[in-house]
């Protein structure tokens, strides 16, 4: 049995001084006189210097500009930042960008679902659809700064839809159809979308899940929209649009090809937002988190090409929905020239088999997966090398924390010799904050170094660095794929709040971390009461607002503990109103309920009766001490009565902890978190 930190890989030192990173350190010895001898020198550098280092890599990726930037950052205070000033760049150019080399017939996307067998969109398909689709959305009146939201499962279609509107300069925004109407809306009413590209329906797990009435109806509580495309996944013979003001996809993908001289990316200016990405609703509506092109062009090709090693002979697979921050890296993987796979449906329909089956007739090199799969395919007893020819020379694991016995399970049941990483980001960033390095060898349960650009450390409760122990994950200089903004934070009160509030000036991500003295990391699961499920993260008040709402509940509070080996456990407890008793009958109705309006991933694990509901004295729901007491943490160090409204409600808590190892060391020294 592998233990935390056991050595399991190292880099044959030939493919190491062939990956992209190792090109880019050659670069800058010989274009900026820079030497590094390892990667931790070059980390140090990138975070001492962080002009130099963003300077370098718009240079060393050739970044499309209009103009040229007037500086890197203006200052490296945060909040704040103004990134490439000047610079007009164009994301979806970019991703296209290799199109022009590729060879006839080079294949950009593969894609299946469990309704039809695998396909592909060569490099020539994609641009041309895009191009095709974005001159006809031009034509529709969209135009840069135009929000479009899109209510589609992961098909090609939501690419193409995607890098049209980004080609066009309108910020793009998804939600994954299993999402349920008021889920949507709290995300799209924020941005008051004018087009919405949406889907007649999606499957999974061998059944059909129409969405017509959910679309009418958010189609009714969406005002602005001014046009609607329908993608009709469940009838690709359909041609009703669902809508009076629809238009079938179809429809928008005919007429003349489009030629590549004739057709104009809108560049657009430093400040200018691409994507929104809704994080989890804990405390009210999810924050509407808004990224520029600039941005995301410069962390993606870094994470992308350096870090990841993602290059033109590359197919990278990661299993997403397109509501999950992941999709959108998929996207950008196409940057490094290769391919990526789309699959629509379960993972395991008809069988376990689905995920090893696509990889293997998809040629995957790079596989993309949440712990909470990889420890199902372990749990399942599945040896995938013993039954499928796979090429899969590269892991990215993320989601929630990775234990040593998965990196264990990889090794010995998929590939022998394989670059297994597990990293960590979040949908604030759009990226990976702590993640794989080609050139350092694998430690099992260990995330392998912190990235190139990110000034990230572990600190206790006094802002002090700790090293070989557990504390809070921070961030202390501004990085380019920081948010933007938040949509309708006027005062920015949202975003300071987020991040901000303990440490003053210095990023605090939410996370517990360690970093040990050779520069490896462990994640511990979340710091905050955001919702880790099954490695999407939602919010709590999401669920509190629809369970609140049936007549039988009076109050309720949900957490969702970590368990050893990418395992977890939601349950949610609620006070029943007078006279009611929670039965199955009820537990059921409230399944159904968050299942409808919510989403499947918010329908907690087990459900319980409480006599009360914990609350400060500020009234805040004690959401974080209690998952800490189900987690067997100490009572003493986590609970302060006297900081409680009730203190007689946490008695309850005190005797239902789940049986399992105590908390790692650090993580109980928080104090009383109420």
């Amino acid at each position: 049995m592998a233990n935390e930190g056991d050595l399991l890989w190292t880099p044959d030192p030939r493919w190491a001084g062939q990956t992209r990173i190792a090109d880019y350190m050659r670069w800058l010895a010989r274009e900026r006189g820079l030497q590094f001898d390892d990667y931790e020198s070059l980390r140090r550098w990138s975070i001492d210097d962080l002009t130099a280092f963003w300077q370098s890599l718009w240079d060393y990726f050739s970044v499309i500009s209009d103009s040229a930037p007037d500086g890197v950052v203006d200052t490296l205070d945060m909040p704040g930042g103004r990134w490439f000033e000047g610079s007009r760049v164009n994301y979806a150019e970019h991703v296209l960008r290799p199109a022009r080399d590729a060879a006839p017939g080079k294949v950009a996307i593969h894609y299946a679902s469990e309704q039809s067998e695998l396909a592909t969109l060569t490099w020539q398909e994609l641009e041309q659809q895009v191009m095709g689709l974005a001159t006809r959305l031009r034509a529709l009146g969209l135009k840069p700064g135009d929000r479009v939201a899109a209510y589609l499962p992961n098909v090609p279609e939501a690419m193409v839809a995607a890098l049209a509107c980004m080609a066009v300069g309108a910020v793009w925004s998804a939600a994954s159809p299993e999402f349920g109407v008021e889920t949507v809306v709290d995300r799209f009413g924020q941005i008051e979308p004018v087009l919405l590209f949406t889907c007649d329906g999606y499957r999974f797990n061998g059944k059909a899940w129409p969405r017509e009435r959910h679309v009418e109806e958010i189609v009714r509580r969406l005002p602005t929209l001014e046009h609607v495309v329908c993608v009709p996944v469940l009838d690709a013979a359909r041609t009703d649009p669902i809508v009076p003001i629809g238009h079938m996809w179809a429809s928008l993908l005919e007429g003349p090809a489009i030629a590549r001289e004739h057709f104009e990316y809108a560049r657009v200016a430093f400040d200018h937002p691409l994507w929104v990405l809704f994080s989890s609703g804990t405390t009210g509506l999810p924050k509407a988190i808004v990224h520029s092109h600039v941005g995301i062009v410069l962390e993606h090709y870094k994470l992308i090409c350096l870090h990841m090693n993602l290059g033109p002979d590359s197919v990278m697979f990661f299993y997403s929905s397109t509501g999950w921050m992941v999709w959108n890296l998929t996207l950008s993987s196409l940057l490094g020239g290769g391919a990526v796979v789309l699959y629509d449906g379960s993972p395991t329909f008809p069988d376990a088999d689905r995920v090893w089956q696509l990889a293997q007739d998809a040629g995957v090199t790079y596989l993309g997966s949440s712990a909470a799969f990889i420890h199902l395919m372990r749990k399942s007893g599945m040896v995938p090398r013993d039954r499928f020819q796979l090429k899969i020379e590269a892991t990215m694991i993320a989601g929630s924390p990775v234990g040593p016995e998965l990196y264990e399970w990889f090794y010995d049941n998929v590939s022998p010799d394989c670059w297994f990483s597990s990293q960590s980001g979040g949908t604030e960033t759009c990226s990976c904050l702590v993640t794989s390095v080609p050139l350092l060898p694998v430690h099992a349960g260990e995330i392998q170094a912190r990235a190139l650009g990110i000034d990230l450390q572990a600190w206790d409760d006094h802002g002090h660095e700790v090293i070989d122990e557990v504390g809070e994950l921070v961030i202390r200089k501004p990085f380019p794929s920081m948010p933007l903004f938040f949509w309708n934070d006027a005062d920015g009160q949202r975003y300071h709040q987020a991040y901000f509030d303990v440490f003053p000036g210095v990023w605090r991500h939410g996370d517990f971390i360690k970093v040990n003295s050779r520069g490896g990391c462990f994640i511990y699961g979340r710091s905050d009461s955001t919702l880790n499920r099954y490695g999407v993260r939602i919010g709590t008040a999401e669920i509190y607002q629809t369970v609140e709402k049936m007549p039988e509940i009076a109050d309720s509070l949900i957490v969702c503990c970590e368990l050893p080996g990418g395992r977890f456990v939601m349950p949610l407890f609620v006070v029943t109103r007078p006279g009611i008793t929670l039965d199955d009958a009820l537990k059921k109705r409230i399944m159904a309920k968050l299942r409808d309006e919510a989403s499947p991933r918010h329908v907690p694990d087990e459900i319980h009766a409480v006599p009360a509901v914990p609350y400060t004295l500020t009234g805040k729901k004690m959401e974080v001490p209690i998952r800490k007491l189900l987690m067997g943490v100490a009572p003493e160090t986590v609970v302060n009565r006297d900081a409680m409204s009730n203190p007689q409600a946490i008695d309850y808590f005190l005797d239902f902890t789940f049986v399992q190892p105590a908390a790692p060391k650090g993580a109980a020294d928080k104090g009383a978190d109420t």
